[in-house]
This record gives C-alpha cells, structure tokens and sequence, in this order.
C-alpha cells in the first residue's frame, strides 16, 4: 500500500525569555546574512505581513508570504527560497540564509497560520503525542523519534537542523515497504525512516487514513 497564544510584538535582542513564550505576533532579531563577501550583520523582522531584512550599504529586502518558494526557519537559520532567477538563471532561484538565534518555536504558530506546504518548520513543536516510534532517517543517518498527534507530525533529533514538524496537510503520501519502514513525502522531499519497534498494519493503516481525512483528500 503506498500510501494558539498570542504573546503580542516582541522586539528580540537574543533568545532570552522565548522559551517561557507560546506564540509571537511578531518578531525582530538580529542575524547575520551568509553570502560569499564573508556576509554581514543586520535584523529580520518576522510578521503577519512576510519576512524583511535591513543590513548594511543597501542589503535590504522585504518578501510578502506569497512571494516566498519556500521558507525555512530553525532555531539557528532562516532560510528564505525566492522566485527570482539567480544571475546564473540554470542555477536556479535565488536563496538567501540568515543566521543567528531565531525563535522559530515561538514564531511557528504565527506561520503555520499565514504559509501552506511551503513552510518548513526544521523544529519540533509538541505535538500532544497519541502515539510515537524511535526511529533513525535514512540518508542523513540522524536518530530521534517520530510523534502523532491530532494535528501534526513531528520528527524530534538532536541533530542540528534536522527536526521537523508537519501539518498533516503538509504531507503528500505515507508509504511503508514494511513493519520497520515508514516514508512520509512532502513538498520538501522524501524522509525515510527505518523504525527500531514494528508498526502494525492496522496502526499504518490508522495513520494513512488520518492524512488522507486530514488533507482534505478523503472525507
């Protein structure tokens, strides 16, 4: 078979107090924007109305939701996937990375709100587990443990990046090639997991029909 709180405005000097925060309305920290002159430093503002960032000689750029291929926030990078062509137009859109201390977990229930599948949440939001599975990704070769919850699914490592959690609209398919594999497939790619404790059928089967119900393919 192939198968929240508003906390308010918060302007951000560091991560001090983010953890104690449910949710930001919006937010502004500063980073550093990684590019090939040895980058520089400047402040992204995160809202309702997009993503910006203000640096140094001229560095400054404002993206709408709508506006943005692909986001990509982490407690340790944003990432933002534009539509404009490269100056190298084979080599594809444009990206940019900023890094710095991002209260992407704080900052997560404000995106989920505003962005569909082209968000990728490299975080891992407590789900209210009903059910999980220690797992290892196939690939990077990163360890953790994958959680079900009512509305999402949520795959936790120590590894840097490596997290993520999924609105069950987020995921595309479920597959599985057996009681140790599972594979959840997203706008992002494929993640491969191989499961160190069996999954029953019936649960797989459990799962599959959640996100097909909870996409909206399936009523």
């Amino acid at each position: 078979m192939a198968f929240g709180k508003t906390a308010g405005c918060l302007i951000l000097a560091g991560v001090a107090g983010v953890a104690a925060l449910s949710a930001l309305s919006a937010a502004q920290f500063p980073v550093r924007h990684e590019h090939l002159r040895k980058g520089c430093e400047g402040e992204m503002t995160i809202d309702a109305s997009g993503v910006s960032f203000a640096g140094p000689r001229g560095h400054a750029w404002t993206w709408p939701f709508q506006e943005i291929q692909q986001l990509k926030i982490s407690p340790e990078a944003v990432t933002v996937l534009t539509y404009e062509d490269t100056k190298l137009k084979l080599a594809g859109s444009r990206r940019f990375v900023f890094t710095g201390a991002v209260p992407a977990a704080a900052l997560y229930p404000l995106l989920r709100e505003r962005m569909d599948q082209r968000l990728v949440a490299a975080i891992a939001v407590d789900p209210g587990a009903e059910w999980s599975v220690p797992v290892k990704l196939v690939g990077p070769g990163s360890q953790g443990a994958v959680a079900f919850g009512a509305d999402t699914v949520v795959y936790s490592t120590t590894a840097p990046g490596g997290s993520r959690t999924w609105r069950y609209s987020d995921i595309e398919s479920v597959s599985t090639a057996g009681p140790f594999d599972l594979s959840v497939t997203t706008m992002e790619g494929v993640f491969r997991f191989q499961l160190k404790r069996a999954m029953a059928e019936s649960r797989y089967d459990e799962l599959w029909m959640q996100v097909q119900r909870k996409s909206g393919r399936m009523r």
